[in-house]
């Protein structure tokens, strides 16, 4: 299993700047695309970011060229540096990873989610 270790949220006022961390732990062998998702009161989870191994990323239109998704594969982090927040950033944010499991056997792709770190922005 891999365990997904979120950290960085809070309340700031708009127009601040946050930086959620993900930390991956456990057993696998690599770990492929890693993502932040957020989930506002009453809506879906959506995405806001996705880097690939190789450090390709992918935005939302609505957070672009204010969020950056970064990685350390080193340290098996992902990063998310929000910047400009805006209130309609305000939600529960969640860490994604696919990863290549292994536990003595190769288990598979599966797709891991943290338990979700809260962001408000206040107006």
């Amino acid at each position: 299993q891999v365990q997904l270790a979120e950290s960085g949220g809070g309340l700031v006022q708009a127009g601040g700047s946050l930086r959620l961390s993900c930390a991956a732990s456990g057993s696998f062998l690599t770990i492929n695309t890693m993502g932040w998702y957020r989930q506002a009161p009453g809506n879906q989870r959506e995405l806001v970011a996705t880097i690939t191994s190789g450090g390709t990323t992918n935005y939302t239109d609505s957070v672009k060229g204010r969020f950056t998704i970064s990685r350390d594969n080193a340290k098996n982090t992902a990063y998310l540096q929000m910047n400009s927040l805006k209130p309609e950033d305000t939600a529960v944010y969640y860490c994604n990873c696919n990863a290549e499991a292994y536990n003595g056997r190769y288990l598979g792709k599966y797709d891991y989610w943290g338990q979700g770190t809260r962001v408000t922005v206040s107006s």
